[in-house]
């Protein structure tokens, strides 16, 4: 049984989500593959979300990840040791310095379309978290995103809000006061890093 399959035993209700968890599993792996990166956006607690996804694709999450051979030999025993091989995962909320300089200076309900406009790469996947899916500052992020070629994937709540149909992607969660939506996010995209964990560092036990 894989990952998935076991997420919908423990929370049935979440069987609704399976294909679009699946589908956006399936996204990321081949972005990464590809040498692509996945940015991150959300307010309040999709925020932290946001920051809670990317440490788990930043180093280590359920398995080791050792380094290659060649560049455990260029950094050396101390190094390679301590590191892990990591997953390139950018939590667009995190950076406080622009986004104060940017409250004080643009209209805020733009600033994370500002940063995938500097960021974002054709092949890379934007995620926006909302749980009503009707965030401003996320619809120009992933109308911006659209626009340079990146994948688009919302987490939002039953409804989907306005980003459900404008991402390619979407994951609707069967809820939709705030607590519950958020409840049920965490053990989807705990469900999203273990299938990609496992797929891109299969000989890792």
């Amino acid at each position: 049984m894989d990952d998935i399959e076991q997420l919908c035993q423990r929370i049935p209700e979440l069987c609704i989500c399976k294909d679009s968890i699946r589908n956006c599993s399936e996204l990321l792996i081949q972005a990464f593959q590809s040498g692509n990166k996945l940015l991150l956006c959300g307010n309040g607690g999709s925020a932290a979300d946001c920051e809670h996804i990317s440490g788990e694709l930043i180093k280590r999450f359920s398995k080791p990840r050792p380094l290659s051979a060649e560049l455990s030999n260029k950094l050396g025993a101390e190094l390679s040791s301590n590191l892990h091989a990591g997953l390139p995962a950018l939590s667009l909320p995190s950076m406080i310095g622009f986004h104060t300089a940017f409250a004080n200076d643009d209209d805020p309900e733009y600033s994370f379309a500002q940063q995938v406009l500097a960021f974002g790469k054709t092949g890379d996947i934007l995620l926006a978290i909302s749980t009503s899916g009707n965030s401003r500052n996320l619809i120009h992020a992933v109308k911006t995103g659209k626009a340079l070629g990146l994948q688009t994937i919302a987490l939002t709540g039953e409804s989907g809000g306005i980003l459900g149909p404008l991402c390619d992607f979407s994951i609707q969660t069967p809820a939709s006061e705030t607590p519950r939506v958020q409840e049920l996010h965490l053990p989807i995209y705990h469900a999203i890093c273990t299938v990609v964990e496992d797929t891109l560092f299969p000989d890792s036990e």
